[in-house]
């Protein structure tokens, strides 16, 4: 009889033991999943456990100082003016979603500033040159040009200099020049202000410091990690509005000018040579056309730096979150006045009927592209959306599915479907 009583206790007591040790891990458990409905995260397992973990990381070091730092950033960004990078890469409509804001009175832009590393440096890989473009841009967004001298060799530093001078208002317009005028809404015409006389690039800094917004658009920063100390600098103020487009558009787009792009696409190729998984990439599958295939390989990375993109805004602090803004390439063109509205709501600034009917025309023209690809001009959207359902193969849109699919999914992109986009 006593030895079932004690048989019966041992069971109790591990049974209670084993309670003991279950507990923590049900409240621990309990919490993530609240925290996770609060977001309103979906309850699922994530997809990219490893690259999550890694990108939280970032943030880690800017919110524990004594519960000071975000307070910090909050108090200085209501009082500085804004400084915005549009980020982007090639052939995702990036310039038209500039010239949104080039023809903002009260915007200052900048059209591809990084472009004069690139073409100085190279051929470096992209990946090495990262800390030079942070650097460019820390100096540009403070009004400080003499940065661009590092990259001119012995040519002479004046507003010439600057890459896509002769579309930008500031450097066409009074009192740099009276080739345009500063409220007028309206393409800048090239020949005229190709007129303008050259002014030393000082006479641009103290322009650059009268405009309550400044705006960068590149396609040079490969992910959003590289901006991660400008953001967190109060002094920078930066927000950060990314574009974002159906990748098998933007592969079909990339074909159409790959002559163009082959370049950029090696150094984008190289700067992640060092991994197997993209060492195959650098050795063109079809050597007949050595430009095509280092263009393809190239989405590749494209779509894997969309996915840490992703990864690093959905772990970073609300502040931040509050200073990014997704933009997808459909919506712009498709709903252009509500799409604009929304941009210049994110970034302090006021709209008027003169800029929604720009933004409306260039949605409105003649056809897909004009001969220049990277030529600004007025386009049919709906063409430029859906042209690569009739221009790439199967083969082709299979490919990019395969190795873009999360992204698509997390945008809203169907796979293989003749539906329009959502």
């Amino acid at each position: 009889m006593k030895r079932r009583l004690h048989k019966k206790y041992l069971i109790l007591i591990l049974a209670y033991s084993g309670l003991l040790l279950l507990i923590p891990y049900v409240l621990d458990y309990r919490d993530k999943s609240v925290q996770d409905a609060q977001r309103g995260l979906p309850q699922q397992q994530s997809r990219c456990p490893d690259l999550e973990n890694r990108v939280a990381q970032l943030w880690d070091n800017g919110e524990k100082l004594n519960g000071s730092y975000t307070t910090e950033i909050a108090v200085n960004r209501s009082q500085s003016r804004i400084n915005i990078y549009l980020h982007a890469t090639w052939r995702t409509g990036s310039s038209f979603l500039g010239e949104l804001f080039n023809q903002h009175p009260d915007v200052f832009y900048l059209y591809e500033p990084m472009w004069h590393i690139w073409q100085a440096l190279y051929p470096g890989d992209a990946g090495s040159l990262q800390g030079a473009v942070r650097d460019m841009m820390n100096a540009l967004y403070r009004c400080d040009f003499s940065v661009l001298k590092l990259y001119a060799g012995s040519q002479n530093i004046t507003t010439s200099f600057i890459f896509g001078w002769k579309m930008n208002k500031v450097i066409c317009s009074e009192p740099l020049c009276d080739a345009h005028k500063r409220y007028q809404i309206g393409l800048v015409k090239e020949d005229q202000c190709a007129k303008c006389q050259k002014r030393d690039i000082r006479d641009l800094e103290r322009e650059c410091k009268k405009y309550p917004v400044m705006v960068i658009k590149g396609v040079r920063v490969l992910d959003v990690s590289t901006l991660v100390p400008l953001i967190k600098d109060p002094t920078i103020n930066l927000q950060v509005i990314q574009l974002f487009r159906d990748p098998r558009a933007v592969h079909n787009s990339r074909l159409k000018s790959k002559q163009a792009l082959v370049k950029e696409s090696i150094q984008v190729l190289r700067s992640k040579k060092q991994n197997d998984k993209y060492k195959r990439l650098l050795v063109p599958s079809n050597r007949v056309n050595r430009a095509e295939s280092y263009v393809s390989s190239a989405m590749e990375l494209i779509c894997d730096n969309w996915l840490s993109d992703m990864m690093l805004v959905m772990n970073a602090p609300p502040w931040v979150r509050r200073n990014y803004l997704r933009v997808r390439y459909e919506d712009l063109v498709l709903y252009p006045m509500q799409e604009l509205q929304r941009l210049y709501r994110f970034s302090n600034l006021p709209t008027f009927p003169a800029l929604e009917r720009f933004a409306l025309n260039m949605t409105r023209g003649n056809g897909y592209s004009s001969d220049r690809p990277f030529l600004i001009s007025s386009r049919d959207a709906k063409e430029a959306i859906y042209a690569w359902r009739e221009r790439l193969s199967v083969e082709q849109i299979n490919q990019v599915e395969a190795y873009c699919s999360e992204v698509m999914r997390q945008l809203g992109y169907h796979k293989n479907s003749r539906d329009k986009t959502t």
